[in-house]
């Protein structure tokens, strides 16, 4: 081999090494794009999840709003009746003292 073969043999083996580190830089980028990919992948289902547990919260909350509301408005009514037995309790617990003298 003279010096001129011999000298493109090198420079073929330069080449060489130059494509197999391309390759291995385009082998981290592959992996580099499915990771993210991935990733991206799981966060995407991951928001869905959390959409869907925050409606199912909403509605949970709406419930116990209309709940609450029944229950407040039952409160009221039940006051109202108690003040009203208190009232005539009263006025038979006065009838009855009337009795006694």
């Amino acid at each position: 081999m003279n010096a001129q073969g011999a000298e493109q043999a090198e420079d073929h083996a330069k080449e060489a090494g130059t494509l197999a580190l391309s390759a291995d830089d385009f082998s981290a980028l592959e992996e580099r794009v499915l990771r993210a990919v991935s990733l991206v992948r799981r966060e995407r289902a991951a928001r869905t999840e959390a959409e869907e547990r925050a409606t199912r919260a909403e509605g949970q909350v709406a419930e116990h709003a209309r709940q609450t509301e029944r229950l407040e408005n039952d409160i009221k009514q039940l006051r109202g009746e108690r003040d009203q037995v208190r009232q005539r309790v009263e006025k038979l617990l006065k009838q009855l003292d009337t009795l006694e003298l």
